[in-house]
C-alpha cells in the first residue's frame, strides 16, 4: 500500500494482514518509504509481523520505479497472492508479475466511492487483475458497470474492525468526563474528521432544535480537521455551546466509544469503508446513521440502528429524542448491532471470506 498517512486504505490493509496472520498465513505488508511515523510504526503497533519498504514514488519516476519493479519481482516469486490497494502499487505489481516465470494472482481492493474510469490503461491493468475487492456493494456496482472485468471477478467485503479490541473496553469514567459526559445525562458522540461532508453542522442544527424544546443532549465532537473553526462558529450561532464539546483526536478509540451512550454517523455522502460504523457495532454502542454508502446495505432501521436521511436535521433530532428517551431501545440496538458485527463484519470474518477467494484463485 502506497498510503502517505493513516487512511482507511492503510487501516484495512493492516487489519486484514493481522487477521490473516492470526489464521496462520505468512503475510508481508509493503509500505511506502518515508512513512515510518505516519504509517509503518502504526502497522507494527497493530501487530503486523513482517513489513517491507518500497519507494512507491508518486507519478512516473523511472529510476525509483525500476528499483521497485526489481524488488517486487523477487517478492512475487516468493508469494502465492499479491494484494494491492492503490494505483501506484497496482501498476507496479502487474508490471513485475509480467517479468516473473510463474504469474501470481493479483487482487485489488477499492476503498473509495469515485467510479473507476474505463479507459485503455485501466482496461490493460484489469485484464491482468484476478479479483477486485470493494468495501461496499455500491462500489462493486460501479466496477460491474465499467465493464473492465466480469461481475464474477468483483466481490464486496464490507467491515473489518477488530472484534477483540473494540469489544473488550469497559467504560472509563475519566474518558467520559473528558468528553463532557455527566452522570445525569446520556452522552452522544460523533467520531469524524472536521470536513463539510461529515455532517457536523447537521448535528448542530438537530441539537439546536432539541435545545429549543428544552431537551438539549450532551454531544461530543471527536476528531480534528480544517473545518473545525467553521463548526465552532455554527455552534456559537446556534447558541448551543453548553451542549456540544470539542474533544480533539481520540488516541484510544475503543475506550472513547465505550464511554458513549449513543454514537452518530451522519455524513452527507458515502465515505467508502465507513469504518466507524463497524467499530461502533463492535463496541456495542447504539448507533444513529445516515442512509448513505454501506449503511443501508448492512443495517436494518430499528433492528441494528436508527437510520435517518442524510442532511436532515429534523429527522436526526427525532431519532436522538427517541433513543435518548428509551434505555431499553438503546440496549436492544447495541446488542443486535454487536451480534450482526460478530456474525458478518468483523475483521476475522472478512479475512475468512478473503481467504476463501484466495484459495479459489490459487485453485484456478
Amino acid at each position: 500500500m502506497s498510503c502517505r498517512g493513516w487512511s482507511s486504505d492503510a487501516y484495512w490493509a493492516t487489519r486484514i494482514s493481522r487477521e490473516l496472520e492470526r489464521r496462520g498465513h505468512e503475510v508481508t505488508l509493503g509500505c511506502r518509504r518515508g512513512t515510518e511515523v505516519g504509517v509503518i510504526d502504526r502497522v507494527r503497533e497493530e501487530g503486523v509481523k513482517q513489513v517491507a519498504v518500497f519507494n512507491f514514488a508518486g507519478g512516473f519516476r523511472p529510476r525509483s520505479d525500476a528499483e521497485d519493479l526489481r524488488r517486487l519481482a523477487v517478492a512475487l516469486a516468493r508469494s502465492d497472492i499479491v494484494h494491492v490497494h492503490r494505483g501506484k502499487e497496482h501498476l507496479l505489481a502487474v508490471a513485475a508479475n509480467m517479468r516473473t516465470r510463474t504469474r501470481r494472482p493479483i487482487v485489488r481492493t477499492r476503498h473509495i466511492v469515485q467510479a473507476v474510469r474505463p479507459h485503455a490503461g485501466n482496461a490493460w491493468l484489469y485484464r491482468r487483475t484476478a479479483l477486485v475487492v470493494t468495501v461496499s456493494e455500491a462500489i462493486r456496482g460501479q466496477y460491474v458497470a465499467s465493464r473492465l472485468l466480469s461481475a464474477d471477478r468483483v466481490v464486496a467485503l464490507p467491515g473489518g474492525a477488530d472484534a477483540e479490541a473494540f469489544g473488550a473496553s469497559p467504560r472509563d469514567e475519566q474518558v467520559r468526563r473528558r468528553l463532557g459526559g455527566t452522570r445525569d445525562l446520556p452522552l452522544v458522540g460523533m467520531i469524524a474528521g472536521f470536513r463539510v461532508m461529515k455532517g457536523h453542522t447537521i448535528v448542530v442544527e438537530a441539537v439546536r432544535q432539541l435545545a429549543a424544546a428544552g431537551r438539549p443532549p450532551v454531544v461530543a465532537f471527536i476528531g480534528r480537521g480544517r473545518a473545525e473553526s467553521r463548526v465552532r462558529e455554527a455552534v456559537r450561532r446556534a447558541e448551543v455551546d453548553g451542549a456540544i464539546t470539542f474533544s480533539g483526536f481520540a488516541g484510544d478509540l475503543p475506550a472513547t466509544l465505550s464511554a458513549l451512550d449513543v454514537a452518530l454517523y451522519v455524513p452527507l455522502e458515502s465515505d467508502g469503508m465507513s469504518r466507524v460504523v463497524f467499530e461502533t457495532l463492535a463496541a456495542g454502542v447504539p448507533l444513529i446513521a445516515a442512509r448513505v454508502g454501506v449503511v443501508p446495505e448492512v443495517l436494518t432501521d430499528g433492528e441494528h440502528a436508527l437510520l435517518v436521511p442524510a442532511g436532515d436535521p429534523i429527522a436526526l433530532a427525532a431519532a436522538l429524542r427517541r433513543l435518548l428517551d428509551d434505555v431499553a431501545l438503546r440496549r436492544r440496538l447495541a446488542e443486535a448491532g454487536r451480534r450482526l458485527f460478530e456474525r458478518q463484519y468483523s475483521g476475522a470474518r472478512v479475512a475468512e471470506a478473503l481467504e476463501h477467494h484466495y484459495a479459489r484463485l490459487l485453485g484456478a
